[in-house]
Formats: C-alpha cells, structure tokens, sequence
C-alpha cells in the first residue's frame, strides 16, 4: 500500500506540472498574437519553477525505483511518469522559446501574419490538453487520437515555412520579421511533437507496448 500511494503521489505532481505547462503555452501564446512583451516575462519567469518541479519529480521517482523496486504496471508507470516528466519540462522550454520571439517582435516593424497563429496553437493547445486528459482518464482512444493529430499540425508548419518563402521574396525587407513567424511556427510545431510523445508513453502504461516510430497504429 505504500508504493501504491507514492505513485499517487507521483502522479499528482506530474500533473500538477502538466497543468502549469499549459498555462505557459496559452500565455506564450497570447504574448505573440499581442506582441506583449509584459506578458512574455511572465512566461521566461515561470519557467523557473517547471525546471525545479521537474528535477524534485525525477529524484522523487528514482527513489521508489531504488527503494521498492517496483513491477508490471507500477513499473510501466513510473518508467512512463520519468519521460513524460522529461517532456513537459521541454515543452516549458519551448513556451520560452516562443516569447522571446514575441519579445523579438515588439522591437521589429509590423507586419501581418503569414499564417493563422491562433488556430495553429489552438491545435496545439488541443493535443496537449488531450494527452494530459489520456494519462489522467488512463484512455486510450484519445491518447491515440492525440498521435494522429500530430500529422495535422506537421502539415500546418509546412504551409507556414511555403507562406514565408513566398512573403520573403515579396517583401525582402522584412524578412526578420518573417523569419521570426516560421520560428514560433517551428516551436508549436515541436510542442505538438512533445504532446504526441506523451500520448504515446500513456499508450505504452495502457498496453505495455512501445508505439515510437509505428504511425500505422494512428
């Protein structure tokens, strides 16, 4: 019964980061779209506090790991707790990451987006918010569904990099501020990279099976 409340435990802290991650990337977010510098700090600032939990929840797991050697699915699930862990703290980063280009914004001409950022973070945002409800609901269906959304959001970052190209050629005198749309493009495009190697480590607790690198199975 001890183990079986320490992984409780466990996993209440590593949604407890899930849920501060989230936040992180809908304020980085709203930083961009408003080119909020203010609230871009915050973003930078908060990143402190995801980087601490993450280091106290891996030491946390290791210590069960050494101390009550656990098996079958509280294995699986300590194993699946350490990477996913590992993948929210990234995803923080990657939050950063995007508003310091909307820092980078504020000090650069206007121009209009070459492409929708609100409806590409909001796919996104979607997939995090799914993968994170997979691991608390233990779902598969949706876990899965979070894995073949990954392909929607591949091709949004694709058409992102074409509009770029051709509104670099159009206006080569704002090619910094294009350049820094394709960046925060390339961001969300590696969170939703994150969010589908979470769903696919809830996949792994659920079934036991490692789906890396299968897409056959979305």
């Amino acid at each position: 019964m001890i183990l079986h409340r320490k992984i409780q435990k466990i996993k209440k802290r590593l949604l407890a980061i899930g849920a501060i991650v989230e936040e992180q990337v809908d304020l980085a977010v709203k930083s961009i779209v408003n080119r909020d510098s203010e609230l871009a700090q915050k973003v930078i600032d908060g990143d402190v506090a995801i980087d601490l939990m993450e280091v106290d929840l891996e030491e946390e797991c290791l210590k069960v790991l050494a101390l009550h050697q656990p098996m079958a699915v509280d294995l699986r699930m300590i194993i699946a707790v350490l990477k996913i862990n590992s993948d929210l703290e990234r995803i923080g980063d990657l939050a950063v990451d995007a508003t310091e280009r909307a820092i980078a914004l504020v000090d650069q001409a206007p121009i209009e987006f070459p492409f929708d950022i609100p409806a590409m973070s909001k796919a996104v945002q979607k997939m995090l918010k799914q993968c994170l409800d997979a691991l608390v609901n233990l779902d598969l269906e949706l876990a899965t569904e979070v894995c073949a959304s990954d392909n929607a959001v591949d091709a949004m970052h694709a058409e992102v990099y074409r509009k770029v190209e051709e509104a670099i050629l159009q206006h080569p005198e704002s090619i910094k501020q294009q350049l820094t749309c394709l960046s925060v493009s390339r961001y969300l495009e590696r969170i939703a990279d994150h969010t589908t190697n979470i769903a696919e480590d809830v996949i792994y607790l659920i079934k036991g099976n490692i789906v890396r690198h299968q897409e056959d199975i979305y």
